[in-house]
Parts: structure tokens; sequence; C-alpha cells
């Protein structure tokens, strides 16, 4: 007997809903077709369904999305960085507590304290026919970051070619959720041939009919619900043996609409300023914005990043701030409209040489133009950078707090924990530093609001 089985996948959708419900409705009719014909399927998703710069995702910090999941009806997920580590441990410890799916994730585990219920290594599922599916997944090693959240998060690969190899024994057919971009996807499948199939994300990557590695297929949907996977797979019963995999990627922005749809966007959005639009406190002045100078707001944050992290100096980019403060009752939703980013402050140890190179760096006349994607950066364009607490003067000399610097001397420079990634600054990639989570932008300025006018 030859059994045709078919997997749906998505990936990367950061809580952008606009093409969920036509996306969702062609599935479910797709599956009900192949039930009819005795032909099974799942659905899987691989990671970062959520992101906070969503109201909804912000505002039910999560919990809508697994909703939403829950409603589709997933069978297997595994997280991606943004469930990672850009909630609490608390947060995360309970997003999945109300999940009528399986999250598979084999590389985190709690620094102190059980594990949560819903965390397993693998799982195993079964066709009406018999046939077993090993599923095993893992999430991108962010290791600072996961340390400061209580998480021990490990190497990869290591652990996902060991379990796929306990698994041959035991299922027909081993298949990997992967959050861990397309490289690493290369290593694994060259590392593990008894891994069949590594859905891929985190690299947004798009493979329009999979890409065969070490004859282990693999697949990228690219991000933001653009594209839906669809594997179809045959095993032979006779032989025990995969015989068939083949990908194609649906296109969901011209699948039919739902009639719905506008509503069901709609109700998210009023869902979720609802929930967000609670006074947090009062101005007696409005805060403009600007993204290729100095503004009111950007000096209102800074005294925020400084107060909040004790540091000599701050540096950060004007492209940051979406929106203006206006004077009066300030809310959650109000924050959330200008620092929507799932950023961090991260204080940096520099010697005084180094910080003139960065400042001297952060002159680029390039940068503020730039049209900045990812790194958790949320907004149109990097803007200028602005640097308080350190300047060059005419002498060409650094000042700090307008004290000349020290060449050798250690000094600290709280910034966004995307200039730590090596782009911007190469330096700071090895420099000392402490992340401050969970605790994003809007949290930092949040705070300092209240202490300014409560």
């Amino acid at each position: 007997m030859l059994e045709t089985i078919h997997i749906f996948h998505t990936n990367d959708i950061h809580s952008h809903f606009e093409y969920w419900q036509r996306m969702q409705s062609f599935i479910k009719e797709q599956r009900i077709e192949y039930a009819k014909i005795g032909e099974p399927s799942f659905l899987f998703d691989i990671g970062d369904h959520l992101d906070r710069s969503n109201i909804y995702t912000e505002a039910t910090l999560g919990k809508g999305n697994i909703n939403l999941l829950n409603d589709a009806q997933y069978d297997v997920v595994t997280i991606g960085n943004n469930e990672g580590i850009t909630l609490s441990f608390e947060e995360l410890y309970s997003l999945y507590d109300e999940a009528k799916f399986e999250v598979v994730v084999a590389n985190i585990e709690p620094i102190q304290g059980e594990k949560p219920n819903w965390l397993k290594a693998h799982t195993i599922l079964q066709t009406k026919y018999g046939t077993k599916i090993g599923v095993i997944g893992a999430t991108a090693l962010f290791d600072a970051f996961y340390r400061e959240l209580n998480w021990n998060v490990k190497e990869p690969r290591e652990i996902l070619v060991q379990l796929a190899n306990q698994l041959k024994d035991k299922v027909d057919i081993v298949v990997c959720l992967s959050h861990l971009g397309i490289t690493e996807d290369e290593l694994l499948a060259n590392e593990c041939p008894n891994i069949d199939v590594i859905f891929g994300a985190h690299t947004h990557h798009l493979f329009e009919k999979g890409k065969i590695v070490n004859n282990v297929l693999l697949t990228g949907c690219g991000k933001f619900g653009v594209y839906t996977g669809h594997l179809t797979i045959q095993f032979d019963h006779q032989t025990r043996k995969l015989i068939k995999k083949e990908e194609i990627v649906i296109e969901n922005p011209i699948l039919p609409e739902t009639e719905d749809e506008m509503m069901f966007l709609s109700r998210l959005s009023e869902e979720g300023k609802r929930l967000l639009k609670k006074p947090i406190f009062q101005t007696t002045r409005s805060y403009n914005k600007e993204w290729f100078h100095y503004s009111q707001l950007s000096q209102l944050f800074s005294e925020a990043v400084l107060d909040f992290t004790q540091a000599d100096c701050t540096m950060f980019n004007a492209g940051i701030f979406l929106d203006g403060l206006n004077k009066g009752i300030v809310t959650n939703f109000d924050i959330h409209k200008i620092l929507p980013h799932p950023i961090n402050i991260c204080v940096i140890e520099l010697t005084g040489k180094e910080l003139k190179e960065v400042y001297l760096q952060a002159q680029n006349e390039e940068w503020p133009l730039l049209e900045l994607k990812g790194l958790g950066f949320r907004g149109s364009i990097f803007g200028k950078m602005l640097t308080y607490g350190f300047s060059i003067n005419k002498n060409r000399e650094l000042l700090i707090q307008g004290e000349l610097a020290e060449p050798n001397r250690l000094y600290t420079l709280a910034t966004l924990d995307m200039f730590t990634f090596g782009y911007f600054f190469p330096n700071f990639k090895y420099a000392k530093k402490k992340y401050y989570l969970p605790l994003f932008l809007r949290d930092i300025l949040i705070e300092y609001g209240k202490k300014l006018y409560n």
C-alpha cells in the first residue's frame, strides 16, 4: 500500500494577520478534501508566530496568538526567538498552557525550576494507517538573552542529530521543525540524513519547491504569512520506506478573500486597543519626534535610559520613534505606537579610546536614510544616530558628561541590543555587556514617565 500524507506549514508570521483568515480557510478546505479520499494531513508552525509590535499580541502577551493556532487546529509548533526572548520567563512559561497542539523544542530548559508541561523534545504523530512520524524541533541559539530570562538554551544541532538517530528505529518518518535559519538547516541536513524533512524558518528564506541537501528536503516560506507550505509525502507500507517528498508553496495574497476578513482584522485591532488604553501617567507638555535631528522626545528617552541603567552615556537612532508624545493622559497604547519594537537596552563597557571610535562611526552619513529591516527594528528608516552624555570637542577629544575622557579608563554605554550583533559596530560583539531583559524600550520610557509625572 502507498500512503499519501500532507503537511501544511507556516513560519515567521510575526503577527501579520492580513492573510490569516483566507490562509486558514484554504488549509481547512484542503484538509477536508484529503480526508475524504483517505489521505491524512497535519499542520505545523515553525516559530515566530507572535510579534509584540502587533497591538493584539502585545495586549494579550501572545495568548491571543495561541487562540488563533488552536482555532486553526495546528498539530505541532516550535518556538522562535520572538516567543523565546521577547516574553518574561513567567510569560513564556505559561504561554502554551491552553494550547491544543504539541510544542516541540529540544534545546531549551529552565535554569532554575521545573520545565513547563508543554515543553517536549519530540513528539510522535500517527496516521490512521499506523504510519508514525517523529517530530523534533529546536530554536535559535540566543544564549545571552535566554540566560537573562532564566532559560538554558543549548547548541541545537548535536541534540537534533541525537534525537533523529534515536527516533529512526521507532518511527517511519522523521521531520524537524527548525527555527535555526537556512545555514544551520543545511549543516544539519549534511550531518544527519536520518531526517527526512527540515521545515525551516528564522532567516525568512523562500523555497518554492523545497531544496534537497544530502537527500533531506528543506523548506522555507518567507515571512509575514505571504506563503503557506504544502509538503506531500508518500510512504510505501510494503518496503517501509518514504518514496516521495514534494514541496510547493501557496501564495496567500491571491487566495480568495473570506467574507469576514476585514471584520476579523478589525476585531483583533480593537481588542488590542481596548486592553492597552489604560492611563499610566499624565504629561504637562508635548514631546515632538524627529528622524534626522535631536528632539524633545529623544531627550526624554535619553533621560529615561540613563536613569534606568545609571550608565555614563547613551546612544540610539532617531528612527526608533514612530510617533510623538502628546500632552495629557498617556496610555500603554500611546507608548506602544511610539516604540513598538521588541528591542532591549544593553549596557556595554568600553575604554575611552573605544568609545571615541564608536562616536566617530556613529557619524556615518549613509545611516539616517537606511531602510532598516530586522534586528527587532519595526520602523521605516534608521534616522540620525543620537548620542547623549558623550561628544567630541573642537580639538577632537572625547568628552563624557562634559569631562575629558581618559583613553584607557572603562566607561559604560547604554544602547540598543540590535547594535550588539556586529552589523553596525563590530567591536560591540566581543565587549563585556549586560542585557536588560525582559523590559523593552517602551517599558523603560513608561517607568520614567511614571516617575516624572506621578
